[in-house]
């Protein structure tokens, strides 16, 4: 696969590889945010204008501080008819990131986890992979080998993950989530969602807001399951888009996977998707990286009132903790922007009082 097309998707698997070097995810530290303390004061202050039930009631995993009360406040002001930052329903639109902000994304993102394990599932149509070290280095995890082979080990995968219909990698991805646990937290992936979040998007929904997800990842691995996980339609999905060939297959039209990429949604490509795919300016954003950076400033400059946010992953007992010295997910530039500009950082130590939902059904069936 040839992701020197595609400068940035290229940086971006090579991150994921440089992720697989660190092969743990006890190495990482957390770093003490920068956020302004909560107070009394603010919390008070951005709760004034909300429904005494709503403060009491809503978002029942998020402690009761400046970043709750600063989205409940927000909720209630766009959609309180006569509030001067009242917003019409067609136009309240909230985009999340997908890895890091709805669910986990270490010690790598769950679709390079699906994405290797294909290499291996495709081993015996390929023998002369036997005497690759790329292909070793992946099948014992050797994190050194993998570094000293890392442009082969991307051509593996792009290999691995090419050549079939649309149809026949849908079922390969479900059947993996099917099966597949988390390497140190032993659960299904699809448990691996933040029961917060889960609450806040429900919140938007029922005070009319449209959600899309914008993610790095590509929109094939996201809609097999995103409608059970989160509740957001599979075609409210903008993601990735790879190399797509409408052929005949045995008298039948299909379209076959191509190495390569259409479109990287990531860093300045996710306004563009945005844009291309809802053709409006949303007035919420919600990311975790500097990743997201620029989707949350498309977000934040819009008229009239916004809301970003951004997921700081400092809990270390109860998640991961990385930020800005992360070799991949790195939060630093996106996070200084955030205390210039006012934009919310949410601790997930501090903010939220628990991280998973106690448990949850399969969405791979």
């Amino acid at each position: 696969m040839h992701f020197t097309d595609h400068h940035t998707w290229s940086r971006h698997l090579k991150c994921h590889a440089s992720r697989l070097i660190l092969c743990t995810c006890a190495a990482m530290s957390a770093c003490v945010s920068h956020e302004a303390p909560s107070t009394a004061a603010a919390t008070a202050q951005q709760r004034a204008a909300l429904p005494e039930e709503s403060i009491t009631t809503a978002l029942p995993s998020w402690q009761d501080g400046t970043a709750r009360a600063a989205i409940l406040k927000f909720i209630g002001d766009v959609t309180r008819e006569g509030s001067p930052s009242y917003v019409e329903a067609e136009a309240r639109i909230a985009v999340f990131d997908n890895d890091g902000t709805l669910w986990s994304e270490q010690p790598m993102p769950f679709q390079l986890s699906f994405m290797i394990e294909q290499v291996k599932a495709a081993a015996p149509r390929h023998p002369e992979w036997q005497n690759n070290p790329a292909f070793k280095a992946l099948l014992t995890n050797d994190a050194a080998a993998i570094a000293q082979n890392r442009k082969a080990v991307l051509q593996l995968i792009a290999v691995a993950n090419s050549g079939m219909t649309t149809d026949e990698y849908d079922q390969s991805i479900r059947a993996w989530l099917a099966s597949a646990r988390h390497p140190t937290l032993n659960r299904p992936y699809t448990e691996l969602v933040y029961k917060p979040q889960l609450e806040l998007l429900d919140l938007l929904r029922k005070n009319g807001f449209r959600i899309w997800i914008i993610s790095g990842g590509t929109a094939e691995f996201m809609r097999v399951w995103v409608t059970k996980a989160y509740g957001v339609p599979s075609t409210q999905v903008v993601g990735t888009q790879e190399k797509l060939k409408y052929e005949m297959r045995n008298g039948e039209p299909v379209l076959i996977r191509q190495p390569g990429f259409d479109f990287v949604d990531d860093g300045p490509g996710k306004p563009v998707g945005i844009f291309r795919a809802i053709g409006k300016r949303p007035i919420l954003a919600f990311g975790n990286s500097d990743g997201d950076r620029e989707m949350l400033e498309y977000t934040a400059s819009g008229p009239g009132a916004t809301l970003a946010l951004l997921v700081h992953h400092d809990d270390q007992e109860r998640e991961f903790a990385y930020d800005r010295q992360a070799s991949m997910a790195r939060l630093d530039k996106a996070w200084q922007e955030a205390i210039t500009r006012g934009w919310v950082v949410v601790s997930m130590k501090r903010d939220w009082k628990t991280i998973y939902p106690a448990s949850s059904t399969s969405v791979a069936q």
